[in-house]
């Protein structure tokens, strides 16, 4: 099995499904922190290097990768989690597209609405995780993964960013029993809840704004 270096903020933010998707598949991964202020400070040229000045980085033996649904879709396709036909593939890249826009929302109340808007947000979320709840209950495979009958790359980023909203507000899925099942199926895989119940992953906060 290959080994990999991410790089990235000791917060969870854009990494966080990354570090799902290897976990769960028993794939190493070695941490490679970088501090805020060393980003900040421009130390050993780090963002000057990255390609858009931004991380997670993302190395495989000599191979590097930038954006982290680039590289979350890199190792879908290398480990089997992106879909066995084209409909797969094709399915399992639009819901991570839609799970793109869920994350973007979020951030964007984060760090620039906050609780001035909280209602709106709220009432947007429930438009896109009604959605969601759509997908799973026409799934012919099953509510258990987006597409088919096996994960892909698109559920571990759906559940951080419903770990994100969750943290938000814990009945965020309360109108959503499919989602709700969905997240208690995911988290009950055995390498997947080791990594959730780690000192690593607790001790990471989802963005530099929580503590």
């Amino acid at each position: 099995m290959p080994g990999y270096t991410l790089t990235y903020f000791p917060v969870r933010g854009r990494a966080e499904h990354i570090r799902l998707l290897c976990w769960d598949q028993g794939i190493p991964l070695t941490e490679d922190e970088v501090q805020m202020q060393d980003w900040a400070s421009g130390k050993e040229n780090l963002k000057k290097n990255a390609v858009f000045g931004q991380l997670p980085k993302f190395l495989d033996g000599d191979f590097i990768l930038y954006q982290s649904n680039t590289i979350l879709r890199y190792l879908g396709r290398k480990h089997g989690l992106g879909g066995t036909n084209d409909h797969e593939i094709a399915v399992i890249d639009m819901m991570n597209d839609g799970v793109e826009d869920l994350r973007q929302k979020y951030y964007k109340f984060l760090f620039l609405d906050n609780e001035s808007n909280k209602e709106k947000y709220q009432q947007d979320v429930s438009s896109i995780l009604t959605a969601f709840e759509k997908v799973l209950s026409q799934n012919p495979k099953g509510p258990n993964f987006l597409v088919g009958d096996k994960i892909s790359y698109a559920d571990y980023n759906l559940l951080d960013t419903l770990h994100c909203n969750l943290d938000l507000s814990s009945e965020c899925l309360s109108s959503f029993p499919l989602l709700s099942a969905y997240v208690d199926h995911l988290v009950s895989r055995p390498k997947l809840r080791v990594y959730l119940e780690s000192d690593g992953r607790k001790r990471r906060p989802i963005t530099p704004k929580h503590k």
